[in-house]
C-alpha cells in the first residue's frame, strides 16, 4: 500500500510539473489519467461487494478497464451528464459534484435513501433513481461505482453487510430501469467513513448514505 501511495504521489508531481503549457481541460484529463493508471487495480477491488460471484468480478473488471485506459476523462458528455443529474435532483438535498479524479459523484443522504437499519429503497428515492437511470442510459460509455455507508449504531457485523446491501439495492433498482449490470460495481464501507459526528442524531443521519460515482474512461 505504501508503494502505491508513493507511486501515485510521484506520478502526480510529474504531471503537475508538465502542466504549465496545458489548457485546463488537458490538465484535468492528464491528472485523471495519472491517477487512473496507478489506482485502477485498487478501484477494481474497492467497487467489489455484495454477491461475491457477481459483484467482485464486475468491480474488478470496471477498475481494470479504467486503469488500463489511463484514468478518467471529464468530457463534454460528463459535463452534460452532471447538469442533467443536477436538474433531476434539484430540491432533493442530494449532492452532485465533480471529484478530483474527474468522476461525477452523487451523494444520496438518509432522508432520501434508507431508514436506520434498513436497505429497502424508500419511495421518495425511486423518482431520483428513475431520473438517474434515464441519464445513465443516455450515456452508455460511463461506468458506475455505488458505495453504501452506515452510521455507527450497531456492530461491524451488522453495519458491514448492511452497507453492502444498500449499495446492492441501489444497483438492482438501476438495473431494473435498464442500466446494464456490467457497468456497475458496488462496495460497502460500514461505518468506517463518516462525514459527520456519530454522537448526534443529525450526524448519524448524514453518515447513513449512498454515494454513486460515474466515470468515463480516458482513451
Amino acid at each position: 500500500m505504501k508503494k502505491t501511495i508513493l507511486s501515485l504521489s510521484a506520478f502526480t508531481v510529474v504531471l503537475t510539473g508538465c502542466a504549465g503549457g496545458m489548457t485546463e481541460t488537458q490538465r484535468d484529463t492528464g491528472v485523471g489519467a495519472g491517477i487512473g493508471a496507478v489506482t485502477g487495480a485498487i478501484i477494481g477491488r474497492a467497487t467489489a461487494g455484495g454477491d461475491k460471484a457477481k459483484s467482485t468480478g464486475t468491480g474488478a473488471a470496471v477498475g481494470a478497464a479504467i486503469g488500463a485506459a489511463g484514468g478518467y476523462l471529464w468530457s463534454k458528455r460528463m459535463q452534460e451528464q452532471k447538469a442533467a443529474v443536477e436538474q433531476a435532483t434539484a430540491g432533493t438535498g442530494i449532492g452532485v459534484s465533480q471529484t478530483a479524479d474527474n468522476r461525477l459523484k452523487v451523494d444520496i443522504p438518509s432522508d432520501v435513501s434508507f431508514d436506520t437499519g434498513r436497505y429497502d429503497i424508500k419511495p421518495n428515492m425511486r423518482p431520483v433513481l428513475d431520473n438517474l437511470a434515464n441519464t445513465l442510459n443516455q450515456h452508455p460509455v460511463t461506468t458506475i461505482a455505488i458505495i453504501g455507508h452506515t452510521d455507527s449504531t450497531g456492530s461491524d457485523a451488522i453495519n458491514n453487510p448492511l452497507s453492502i446491501n444498500r449499495a446492492a439495492a441501489t444497483r438492482d433498482y438501476l438495473v431494473s430501469r435498464g442500466v446494464a449490470s456490467s457497468r456497475i460495481g458496488i462496495d460497502g464501507r460500514g461505518s468506517r467513513e463518516p462525514v459527520a459526528d456519530n454522537g448526534s442524531a443529525s450526524g448519524r443521519a448524514q453518515n447513513r448514505r449512498v454515494e454513486i460515482f460515474i466515470a468515463e474512461a480516458a482513451n
